[in-house]
């Protein structure tokens, strides 16, 4: 085990340097239809005897407020937070549940200077409960060199009801994917995933799916995010 996040204590903050998670992507590109806010706003960002739990909730004035968190303060600069090259990274989580939740675990590339490596572990419309979605994609001038995916069947609800562990295992030669310690997808890995990986999960809502009728709050539940080193030399 190379990280091992259970959040006992919770060491965050908005942009960094010296916090183990900053609450906003590092390339400046929060998205959805939820703000990602600092912490200290809200309660967003809590923790219990269960974690770290992100709550979404409507305020006063009509806007929602989520959360990110990322393992890396800066891009381009492997020194500033946690990245690794090949290895096996995991979450396990419990999901909200309504139409226009969007909770992902993800991984992003350091080096951006020719493409951006992206591999979404799990998205969830929480709309669909009985699906989540798993995408690699390598993005070049905003566009999609490389777009691959799935979308899994589970059981109706059970990514909400119960804790899951979702992980990746990045090798030289093969990507592949897993729910509960159960592979389910593996492919080719790409030239541009042969490099140091950060981590991020958020709380996002829409992602191209009605939020109008989504009861407030709402809440993703995380007891840990782990990273492993990959087997063999």
């Amino acid at each position: 085990m190379t990280f091992d996040e259970t959040f006992t204590t919770l060491s965050i903050s908005a942009h960094g340097p010296d916090t183990r998670w900053t609450t906003h992507t590092p390339w400046n590109g929060d998205f959805g239809d939820a703000t990602f806010v600092n912490p200290g706003s809200g309660n967003v960002f809590t923790t219990n005897k269960n974690g770290l739990a992100i709550t979404a909730s409507k305020g006063p004035d009509g806007h929602w407020r989520s959360g990110l968190i990322c393992s890396v303060s800066h891009d381009g600069d492997p020194n500033s937070g946690f990245t690794q090259k090949y290895g096996y990274f995991e979450m396990m989580a419990k999901l909200p549940s309504g139409m226009g939740t969007w909770p992902a675990f993800w991984l992003v590339g350091i080096n951006k200077s020719h493409a951006a490596a992206e591999i979404d572990v799990i998205e969830y419309y929480g709309g669909f409960p009985s699906y989540f979605h798993t995408t690699e994609h390598v993005w070049v001038n905003g566009r999609n060199q490389l777009l691959r995916g799935l979308m899994s069947r589970v059981p109706s609800g059970s990514l909400s009801t119960s804790f899951n562990r979702f992980g990746v295992l990045i090798t030289k030669d093969t990507t592949s994917f897993y729910l509960n310690r159960h592979e389910f997808w593996s492919t080719p890995t790409p030239p541009e995933y042969r490099q140091p990986m950060y981590i991020l999960a958020d709380l996002a809502l829409g992602g191209g799916w009605p939020i109008a009728g989504l009861a407030s709050p709402q809440v993703m539940q995380i007891k840990y995010i782990r990273a492993y080193q990959a087997p063999g030399p």
